[in-house]
Parts: C-alpha cells; structure tokens; sequence
C-alpha cells in the first residue's frame, strides 16, 4: 500500500492506522506521523514539530549520538496515539509533525550551534512549539537561545541527567556537551530563579564543581533524592521553583540507570529508572513549556532498542505535555 493511510481526528493528520498498515513497515517518521513537507505540500502546518540533530561533535568519552535521532525514531513505531496516563490524544488535540533533521557541519562545533539556533528559530516562527531529538547535549545551548528569544525573556529550566554539565572548559574548548549549562548563565537565556539539576549523581572532579553550580543558581534533586523522596515530592519541589514562568525542559537519556539505558556515551550506575522519570514528567503537567529536547542516545551501545524506547516514550509525553498546553489555550 503506497499511500499509507494516515488518522484524522479533530482535523488533524496523524499517525499512520496501524490496524492498515503494519508498524514495521514504511518510512520511519516519530511514532509514525506525517512529516512536515507533507503538511506543506497540502497547505497545512503544524502545532509541534519533531526535529533532529545528528551531531555528536562536542562529545567526551563515547561517541555515536549522531545517529541518536534515527534510532529513537525506528524505537517509536509502537507509540499509539492515546496516552492514558493524561487520558489525552496529543496528536488529535494539536496537529504534530516529524521536520526531519537539521543539516549541522560535524567539523565545526561553533557553526554547527550557530545552524541550530537558527533552524530553532525559523521553525518556531509560525509559532509551533519544538522537540528536539539529539545528538549530544551540546545543542541543548542554541536551543535555549532560540527559545528564550521565542519567549521574550529567560526560560525556567529543568535539566535532567546525570552530570551537571556546568563545567568550564574541556582541552580549553568553551563549547562542549558538558559545558552548555554554564554557556547559558553567562549569556543569560535561563531565568536563575528557576533551575534545577535532576537525576545527577556520579564522581565529580571536585567539591568547586557544586560550588559553581550553586554559584550558578541550580538546584540539585539528586538521583537517591528520587528514591528517598518520591515522585511525588521532587514533582512539588520543581513546580515550586518553575512556578509559571515558561519553561524549557532537557532530557540527557544517561539521566536513566543503564539498566534501563544502556545506549550513551557517558553512563553512570545508580541512576532513575523510566517509570519515574515519566511519572516525574507527567507531574508538570499544566506548566508552561516552551521546548523541550532529549539528547545523547548512541545506538551502537543500545541492545534490543532498550534506550531508543525509553527515550521515545519520554519525547512522546513531552509532546504529551505540550499538546495539552497548548490545547488548552485554544479552548
């Protein structure tokens, strides 16, 4: 069948009908949706867009999260489109599309950063909201510019992960996956009344890194903070300190115990598990995100796509949470 029959509800285009078309068959868009040209082509846009970024230049240790994107992708053909934690269709509330891949140079990290941001803010022109699927946590940078720009001040942010990624330098170089957050204080694209670290743990080269981070205006909910407290509690605290301003939210998949993501470049034991971090995401519900990203997934390192369906069912109620939001503005 080579025209794929797709859902519509409510006027929206959405996923393929997979009780038509079998899941693993066809082009590998996000859970399944139409892709953004499509929408284009038929005079349509869209509310949300999926975005990826194949670029894993400012990396560390392990590298492969170039092709992060394309894994969590194939990992989201069984994603359906009723969501019964929120008793929601995201994709019948708002219309969502899959904008395919930003074009980043991997041979440039400062023009690569550059392209992001721009291509951030050029498909958040129309007014749709963006996630972005990396990559590493480098792009997480541009993105908070653009989308600060969007709101007209600084964004509350919460980061989750295992590191801080508040540090200075590495080899001398300002620009990496583990320097984007300290980046972001300087220029001042975060509201520092409103961010907070979750899921950290792990060695640290020294007690100055917390200093800095305090320094900064971080909060640090720790992973054993998630064990010891409960969603229920880190839920309130962070609610707490977003409040209502608008929100960017980043997702660095090593935020998860390797038991339950195996699949990245930098991974430390003891971290969440995927039922907590949906859970903790779906506490937020109400607030005001502006974006949101999930980052560092490498593929050659996953096993029966163990971490591209944790970090598929994450982009999807991030997506979730945004198509909810924005829903209900329109009522």
């Amino acid at each position: 069948m080579l025209n794929s029959p797709r859902v519509i509800d409510n006027g929206n285009i959405g996923p393929v009908d997979s009780s038509l078309v079998p899941r693993y068959s066809g082009e590998s868009t996000f859970a399944l949706l139409p892709r953004l040209r499509d929408l284009a082509a038929d005079g349509r846009t869209a509310d949300i867009k999926v975005v990826g970024v194949p670029f894993d230049t400012g990396v560390s240790y392990r590298s492969g999260a170039r092709f992060g994107s394309g894994h969590v992708r194939q990992s989201s053909r069984l994603l359906r489109p009723y969501n019964p934690a929120t008793d929601t269709s995201p994709f019948a509330q708002v219309q969502v599309a899959d904008a395919g891949d930003m074009a980043v140079n991997p041979f440039n990290i400062h023009e690569a950063i550059e392209a992001v941001e721009n291509d951030a803010l050029e498909l958040t022109g129309d007014g749709s909201s963006l996630l972005t699927i990396g990559g590493d946590h480098t792009i997480a940078l541009p993105l908070l510019r653009a989308a600060t720009k969007r709101a007209g001040q600084p964004v509350a942010f919460l980061h989750f992960d295992a590191h801080l990624d508040t540090w200075d330098t590495y080899f001398g170089a300002d620009y990496t996956h583990g320097t984007p957050f300290r980046r972001a204080v300087e220029e001042g694209v975060v509201d520092t009344e409103a961010l907070c670290h979750v899921g950290t743990r792990g060695p640290l080269y020294g007690h100055k890194d917390l200093e800095d981070d305090r320094r900064f205006g971080f909060g640090i909910l720790t992973s054993s903070d998630v064990f010891r407290q409960g969603v229920d509690e880190i839920v309130a605290r962070l609610r707490d300190r977003v409040g209502d301003r608008p929100l960017y939210i980043s997702v660095d998949i090593d935020v998860l115990d390797p038991a339950h993501a195996p699949g990245t470049g930098t991974p430390e034991a003891g971290g969440l598990t995927s039922r907590e971090i949906l859970e903790i995401l779906r506490g937020l519900r109400g607030l005001d995100i502006v974006g949101a990203d999930v980052v560092e997934v490498a593929p050659a390192y996953d096993h029966a796509e163990i971490t591209g369906i944790s970090a598929s069912h994450i982009a999807y109620d991030l997506i979730t949470l945004m198509a909810d939001l924005r829903a209900g503005k329109d009522r």
